[in-house]
C-alpha cells in the first residue's frame, strides 16, 4: 500500500486512445498541481500508445481487455481493483464505463463521479429507453455527475432525473499555447497544397459513424459544382482514420476530385496540421463539447459545425463560424462557398474564435472546475483533510 499521503483519482473509460473524451482526460492530468492529487487510468479494453501524451510518471495505467457488453462477472475482478488501489474518487466518462460505479461503491470508494462526453451513434437525441434505463439503474451508485454541455446536462436532469445538488456543468478547456494561430503563408506539414494559392478546409476526429466525415466530403464535391470558379484553389483535408477513410475515398474518386483532397491517415502533429487549415468543419451527427472546435477556435480557425450537442455553444453562428443541420451537404456546401469565396471575412471569423476560446474556454479554468469538485466532493464525504 501507498504511503503517499495525495487522494487517488481513478478515470476509468471504455478505451483510452486518441479521441476527444481522452484527450481531456490528458489535459487535466497533465495541468492539475502535481501535489494535489494522484491519479490512476483504467481502460475496461486496452490502452494505446496515447499514454504517452501525460507527462507525469506517477500515473498508473491499467488495461482490462473486457469483452463487449455488460459483463457482470467483471464486478468481482473491478472489486478487487478498488480494494488494491484504493482510490479516494472513480471518475467514469460515458455509458460504456458506467457500470464500474457499481462495484466501486461496493469496494467503498468514497466518491464516484460519472461524466456524460457526448452521444452514442445509437441514441444520437437521447431517446434511447435502454440507455435511459440503464443510467437510472447505475443513479443509486453514483455520487455525482458532471456533464460537458448545457444539453447533455438537461438529459440528466429531465430523462434521468439527476438531483441538481448532484450535476455540475464543466466546459472542455483548450490548451491556447499548444493550439495556436500561424502565419498566413504556414502550410501543414506533408500537405501536397501549399498555403499560397490555396483555401485549405478540413476536419480532424476519427473516421467512424458519429463523425459523418462523408457529408463533407459530399460538400465538397458540391461545393465545387456550385462555385466551379473555386476549383483552383478550393482544397479538402480529412485527417484521421477509420471504416469511414475508404469511404470519402471512394465519394471523391466517383466525382474526380480526389487529386484535390488530401487524406493523410492519423497524424501525431495536429496542432500543426490543423493551423495549415483556413476553415474548420465537424460534420458530426452527435457531439458533447468538441475538443477539435475548441482546438479550431485557439488556431484561429472559423469553424462549420452541425447543430447537435454542445457545437452550438462553442460556436457563434456569424461570428466565429456558421451552424448548420446535421447530415446536410447542400447546406455544409453552401456555408463552404460563403466562406471560402469571402477570405477576409472567414479570416475575421477565426480571430474572434480565438479570442473566445481564450476567455471563456481556457484550460486552467476546467482544471479549476474538476479539482474544486473533487475537493469539495472528498471534504462532503469526509475522506481527506483538504480544504
Amino acid at each position: 500500500m501507498t504511503t503517499d499521503s495525495r487522494p487517488l483519482v481513478a478515470h476509468v473509460m471504455y478505451r483510452f486512445d486518441t479521441g476527444g473524451l481522452e484527450n481531456g482526460i490528458v489535459n487535466l492530468i497533465n495541468h492539475m498541481p502535481p501535489e494535489s492529487y494522484r491519479h490512476a487510468v483504467i481502460a475496461l479494453t486496452e490502452i494505446t500508445d496515447f499514454r504517452q501524451r501525460i507527462r507525469r510518471d506517477d500515473v498508473e495505467f491499467i488495461a482490462l481487455n473486457k469483452p463487449p457488453g455488460q459483463t457482470l462477472w467483471q464486478f468481482p475482478r473491478l472489486w478487487r481493483l478498488f480494494r488494491r488501489l484504493r482510490p479516494a474518487i472513480v471518475h467514469s466518462r460515458n455509458l460504456a464505463a458506467l457500470e464500474v460505479q457499481l462495484p466501486a461503491w461496493a469496494a467503498g470508494v468514497p466518491v464516484r463521479i460519472h461524466g456524460e462526453h457526448g452521444r452514442d451513434v445509437g441514441d444520437l437525441d437521447g431517446s434511447n429507453v435502454v440507455y435511459q434505463r440503464v443510467r437510472r439503474f447505475y443513479k443509486p451508485f453514483v455520487s455525482y455527475y458532471l456533464a460537458l454541455s448545457r444539453d447533455l446536462a438537461q438529459y440528466l436532469d429531465v430523462m434521468i432525473r439527476v438531483p441538481s445538488n448532484k450535476l455540475l456543468q464543466v466546459y472542455n478547456g483548450v490548451d491556447t499555447d499548444r493550439f495556436h494561430p500561424a502565419s498566413p503563408d504556414f502550410s501543414a506539414p506533408g500537405c501536397p497544397f501549399p498555403r499560397a494559392g490555396h483555401w485549405l478546409v478540413g476536419t480532424v476526429g476519427r473516421m467512424q459513424a458519429v463523425k459523418d466525415q462523408p457529408t463533407l466530403a459530399r460538400a465538397f464535391v458540391r461545393a465545387l459544382e456550385i462555385a466551379p470558379q473555386l476549383r483552383p484553389r478550393l482544397r479538402l483535408a480529412l485527417i484521421g482514420d477509420g471504416p469511414l477513410r475508404a469511404v470519402c475515398q471512394d465519394i471523391l474518386a466517383a466525382a474526380d476530385v480526389a487529386d484535390l483532397a488530401w487524406l493523410p491517415g492519423e497524424r501525431g502533429d495536429v496542432p500543426d496540421v490543423m493551423r495549415g487549415f483556413d476553415c474548420f468543419v465537424l460534420p458530426s451527427l452527435a457531439e458533447g463539447i468538441s475538443n477539435t472546435i475548441l482546438e479550431a477556435m485557439a488556431c484561429g480557425l472559423p469553424v462549420i459545425a452541425t447543430a447537435v450537442g454542445g457545437n452550438a455553444e462553442l460556436v457563434v453562428s456569424g461570428e466565429t463560424g456558421e451552424i448548420i443541420p446535421a447530415a446536410d451537404p447542400e447546406s455544409m456546401a453552401q456555408a463552404i462557398v460563403r466562406l471560402a469565396a469571402a477570405p477576409e471575412t472567414a479570416r475575421a471569423m477565426g480571430q474572434a474564435g480565438r479570442r473566445l476560446a481564450e476567455e471563456r474556454f481556457s484550460l486552467p479554468a476546467m482544471v479549476a472546475a474538476y479539482q474544486s469538485a473533487y475537493d469539495q466532493l472528498l471534504h462532503r464525504s469526509g475522506a481527506t483533510s483538504r480544504p
